[in-house]
């Protein structure tokens, strides 16, 4: 096999704990979700790995980064965001935007997610306000940690190897703007039919 296709040990390590943490999340999410349609399931699904993720992996991110950074770090985690930062290299060093969006990340689009399962799972009225606010703010981090090194002509971005490119880069981010711009649409279309439903009852009415 063409050495270029190999994968590493600390590549294929990272990958596993990534699948690791969708089967869980799935796990999780498909047993809230019993009994419900396969939209809701899906949304569980994914929100639960999406909760795992912002704590699990961006969490011990973020503690790296503020006490020192995750070059100087040692362990699992660390040798994850290693991993990625062979394809961006802001994350193995303290990048004051990197840091802050994280920050941001894991504490309000955990929370949000969090509130968001509750929501789905016991029907709550709010549950399409804090989906909305979810995804743009997911879609916002994923704005936000991109486009402002794109501006500067990708100077922190390593795409000379497909993995880091295709797998690191465009895969793992672009399933953030992918699932959250489906949820977005899903609320325009749930909150669209509310809005006939509750048109056509005050027909009714009057």
């Amino acid at each position: 096999m063409d050495a270029g296709w190999e994968l590493g040990a600390a590549a294929s390590r990272s990958l596993l704990l990534c699948a690791a943490l969708l089967a869980a999340g799935c796990t999780l999410g498909l047993r809230l979700g019993r009994g419900r349609g396969p939209a809701d399931r899906g949304a569980l699904a994914w929100l639960c790995y999406d909760a795992l993720v912002h704590f699990v992996l961006e969490g011990p991110f973020v503690y790296f980064s503020l006490v020192g950074n995750v070059a100087d770090s040692d362990g699992l985690i660390a040798s994850l965001w290693k991993e990625y930062g062979k394809a961006d290299k802001r994350w193995l060093y303290f990048d004051p935007t990197i840091v802050s969006l994280e920050i941001l990340t894991v504490v309000l689009d955990g929370g949000l997610a969090l509130l968001l399962i509750y929501a789905i799972v016991r029907e709550k009225y709010y549950r399409h306000f804090v989906q909305i606010a979810l995804c743009v703010c997911e879609l916002y981090g994923c704005w936000m940690t991109f486009f402002p090194d794109w501006l500067l002509g990708s100077p922190n971005l390593n795409t000379s190897h497909w993995l880091y490119l295709w797998v690191y880069l465009v895969f793992f981010n672009g399933v953030w703007v992918l699932i959250p711009g489906l949820l977005l649409w899903q609320s325009w279309v749930e909150l669209k039919r509310m809005h006939h439903r509750g048109a056509t009852v005050g027909k009714k009415v009057r």
